[in-house]
This record gives structure tokens, C-alpha cells and sequence, in this order.
């Protein structure tokens, strides 16, 4: 059994020890839903910084592409045959250039 001296003696006693128990309750409560919160908060962001990272990978998936059909564009061949065949340029006779030195 339990000693005497593990009760309070007085009313007063009782009171503090009564409040300190609420006291302790609603910080233990307090605690907990905070950790469910925060819990809730870094699911949250986990997911978006999942759905960031799939952005990011089709973005680079884009931008590949991008690369390669600029690269496809700027061929020197292509922009040859657009100048001959739609702007009627010509590449001059040897002896119309003119080579200028610095």
C-alpha cells in the first residue's frame, strides 16, 4: 500500500495537485496534437516536393528535346539549302570575294 505521505494532506494540497494534473493534461494533449500537425504539414510538403521532382524530370525530358531540334535546325546544311531555295541566295564566284583583313 500506498504511504500516507503520497497524499496531500490539506485541501489546498489537493487543489495544486488537482491543477497540476490538468496542467500536465493539457500539455501532454497539446503535445500530441502538434505532432500531428507537424506530422500532417511534412506529408504535405513531401508530396509537392514529389510532385517537383516529376516536373523537374519531364522538364529535363523537354529540354532535350529542345536541344536536339535546335541542333537540327541550325545545321549548316539546312540553313544552306533554305537560303539557296527560298531566298534565292548563291554562294559567289571566287573571284566576287573580297577578303578583308584587320
Amino acid at each position: 500500500m500506498l504511504s500516507e505521505s503520497a497524499y496531500p494532506a490539506s485541501a489546498t494540497q489537493w487543489l495544486k495537485a488537482a491543477l497540476l494534473y490538468a496542467l500536465l493534461c493539457v500539455a501532454v494533449m497539446t503535445s500530441a496534437v502538434s505532432v500531428i500537425y507537424v506530422s500532417h504539414q511534412n506529408r504535405q510538403v513531401f508530396a509537392a516536393y514529389q510532385a517537383l521532382l516529376g516536373q523537374r524530370d519531364e522538364l529535363k525530358v523537354e529540354w532535350g528535346r529542345l536541344l536536339l531540334e535546335e541542333s537540327s535546325l541550325a545545321a549548316h546544311s539546312r540553313v544552306e539549302q533554305i537560303a539557296i531555295n527560298k531566298l534565292g541566295m548563291q554562294v559567289p564566284e571566287i573571284k566576287r570575294v573580297i577578303l578583308v583583313r584587320p
